[in-house]
């Protein structure tokens, strides 16, 4: 990419545009914004973050496009009746999607790692972008979510990192079919299960993204990955597993704990075999450090360096977060989002003693109806007689939905057929006041959804009013 150019991202507080403005600014470019909810006056310390490192932010009314060398950058979320976009279109410049920019300076990058699949993406690649960076690789590493090893004071919103070395590390995203436009060296895939896509598409999508690729990094625990797999030569594939001793990589003896799991992996090639001890807990965890290991190996890392650099990640923001303690209930955020993510989540808490007080937040009304059949035997199955669901109406800030046929009170009632408690509310604050009536000491409050950062301010908001509600006790 030539240097000196000048990105004007609308919807720069997104957790895909973050990062990615935040690469090209390190990466030499200019950079600025706007965003809808900077407009509105939500999280400011993201904006204030983001003003912090340079970043010239402008109400999203088309004002901060000023001329044709701007080049518009828009999320696939971003509609042509924004302000923005009209104006980029009056002054005749260039406009390109997020995912076609970050392919872009991916493929471009010397050697690229992509991580993909319906869940775990996220965690995946953060564990990936420590053990390299641990290893003095010096990675670029773009994440959708928060890297705790890499905040620091003076970056508070570490999805971004950007390194010295050849390797690039991201991961990317099929629910808009933009993995298509990634040519990884490395490709990891997770798993494949119903999300924004038909399983037809996504079948498609990941068969493709993973025929591009030298090496491939496969999960044969996930059907749908094993049924890819079978596509792949086999000089081709690293795979892993919890239980098929044909894995490249094995985990075993698992030892979970409530802030972590430990677990033996062991690699057939080598008959070597490490310890692994998490800080981040769930079996689900487990299949993505085995990812990351596999990712770290055909990056030429041994088997023993990568489990001891794993040893020390610290997790992702959001992601089984616990948030604090008060009058005995403890708050936990999540970003559960999608009938499997949760059914993860749900299984790792229930590993361990306390009622669930579980708020689901949908991040929008399309993927409400397209899961809706998911989402009820979810938590039909994995809730307990005593665990209690309260929904409130799926995140709305703007734009054009038209179909709102299924809501959260249709959710809350097939769930509650099903044999569960289970309510809903239009407002996510009469959800506050519910859970704050039915919560006594022992229970867990479990905060899930996506796309929505104010779901992390609203889980410190319980803890702080249910410190309040001891201390008036």
């Amino acid at each position: 990419m030539n240097q000196n150019k000048h990105y004007f991202f609308c919807g720069i507080g997104g957790s895909g545009m973050l990062p990615l403005a935040l690469i090209l600014q390190g990466q030499g470019h200019a950079v600025e914004g706007s965003d809808r909810m900077l407009d509105q006056g939500r999280t400011a310390q993201k904006f204030d973050f983001l003003r912090s490192r340079g970043i010239p932010l402008h109400a999203q009314d088309g004002s901060g496009i000023t001329g044709p060398e701007q080049i518009l950058v828009t999320s696939a979320a971003v509609e042509d009746s924004v302000p923005d976009v009209r104006e980029a279109k009056r002054l005749g410049a260039p406009m390109m999607r997020r995912a076609e920019l970050l392919a872009e300076i991916f493929n471009a990058a010397p050697r690229s790692l992509a991580i993909g699949g319906t869940s775990g993406k996220s965690t995946t690649t953060g564990m990936i972008g420590w053990i390299l960076h641990q290893a003095g690789l010096e990675p670029t590493i773009m994440n959708g979510a928060v890297m705790k090893n890499f905040i620091t004071p003076d970056t508070p919103f570490a999805s971004a990192v950007v390194g010295k070395g050849e390797l690039f590390v991201s991961e990317v995203d099929e629910s808009d079919g933009s993995i298509a436009l990634y040519t990884p060296r490395i490709a990891v895939l997770n798993n494949v299960s119903l999300d924004h896509k038909s399983l037809e598409e996504l079948r498609v999508l990941f068969r493709d993204f993973l025929a591009k690729a030298e090496t491939v990094v496969l999960n044969l625990d996930d059907a749908e990955t094993t049924a890819l797999a079978i596509g792949v030569p086999g000089d081709k594939a690293i795979t892993f597993s919890l239980s098929d001793p044909a894995a490249d990589l094995l985990a075993g003896e698992l030892v979970p704990a409530v802030e972590g799991i430990s677990f033996t992996v062991t690699e057939a090639k080598t008959g070597s075999s490490a310890e692994v001890r998490l800080q981040v807990p769930g079996r689900h965890n487990v299949a993505n450090a085995l990812a990351a290991l596999a990712a770290a190996r055909a990056c030429g890392l041994s088997l023993e360096a990568a489990a001891a650099a794993l040893g020390s990640f610290a997790g992702l923001r959001r992601r089984l977060e616990t948030v604090g303690t008060a009058g005995g209930v403890t708050v936990i955020d999540d970003f559960a989002h999608n009938p499997d993510k949760i059914e993860a989540t749900l299984a790792t808490l229930h590993a361990f003693p306390g009622r669930l007080l579980a708020l689901f937040q949908p991040h929008g009304f399309g993927p409400l109806r397209k899961m809706k059949a998911g989402f009820i035997a979810c938590f039909a199955t994995q809730l307990r007689d005593d665990d209690v669901l309260v929904m409130p109406d799926p995140v709305y800030y703007g734009g054009t939905v038209t179909d709102r046929s299924v809501t959260s009170k249709d959710i809350a009632a097939g769930v509650l057929a099903g044999g569960r408690q289970a309510e809903a509310f239009e407002a996510r604050e009469a959800c506050g006041d519910r859970l704050l009536e039915l919560a006594r000491p022992g229970d867990r409050i479990v905060i899930m959804g996506a796309r929505d950062d104010t779901l992390a301010l609203f889980a410190a908001e319980l803890v702080e009013r249910l410190g309040k509600r001891a201390e008036e006790s």
